[in-house]
């Protein structure tokens, strides 16, 4: 399997300002710095409706297989990707029509600090994953083991999820509107325009109960 240096440092700060935001506000502000289309595909949805991911993207690249290797490399990819986790990480797995995800893998991925899964794939256990409230955004439940049909060779390296291309390191914020990627190098730039689009959503919020019309208040908040 390869793996490309995972990256050391990073501002868990930043995720804390990030995960007070939500997917669409997100999404504007990418728009606003010609970032069009790093919104996920609607299809990779949170297993329970309160579930919100934050974090710095751990890229994880999927093959599909047909046989088992030898039993000495039994999911041997997945566990070494699982084990690379560290604080902050949220796991982003590449498009693949297996189940790659369960309670064994998010257990162990809570110890290491990591916030959670997005998958282009599928995920089994759904109840215990559920139950233990662990944010997973995965395309739906599949009850097959990936033992001789996925196989992860890549750990760290730009890969495909939800027609959207994440590098190691990305800024993840997933919620029940779906999954939106931030550029690592844009990561300040959005969150900061984000945070100061929230502060005038909540202004215009508070005319509009009042009774301002919906014209008047775009006028003056700028924001919709």
């Amino acid at each position: 399997m390869t793996e490309v240096g995972h990256q050391n440092e990073r501002d868990l700060a930043l995720i804390a300002r990030l995960e007070q935001l939500y997917v669409a506000v997100v999404a504007d502000c990418l728009d606003q710095v010609g970032v069009r289309t790093n919104v996920m595909a609607p299809h990779i949805r949170p297993l329970y409706p309160e579930a919100v991911v934050a974090g710095y993207a751990l890229t994880v690249h999927l093959v599909e297989v047909d046989q088992a290797p030898d039993q000495s490399l039994w999911y041997s990819g997945e566990l070494e990707a699982v084990d690379a986790q560290q604080p902050g990480d949220v796991m982003v797995v590449s498009t693949c029509s297996g189940s790659y995800w369960g309670e064994l893998l998010a257990t162990a991925s809570l110890y290491r600090g990591a916030r959670g899964l997005v998958a282009d794939a599928y995920a089994r256990d759904t109840k215990a994953l559920i139950e233990m409230r662990y944010p997973t955004f995965v395309a739906g439940a599949l009850a097959y083991d990936s033992l001789g049909r996925i196989d992860v060779d890549a750990v760290g390296v730009p890969i495909e999820c939800g027609g959207v291309t994440v590098n190691p390191g990305d800024l993840i914020l997933g919620d029940h509107d779906g999954v939106v990627v931030i550029p690592r190098q844009l990561a300040e730039q959005v969150i900061s325009l984000a945070e100061e689009k929230v502060a005038g959503e909540n202004l215009m919020r508070q005319k509009l109960a009042e009774g301002m019309s919906v014209s008047e208040a775009f006028r003056s908040y700028g924001v919709l």
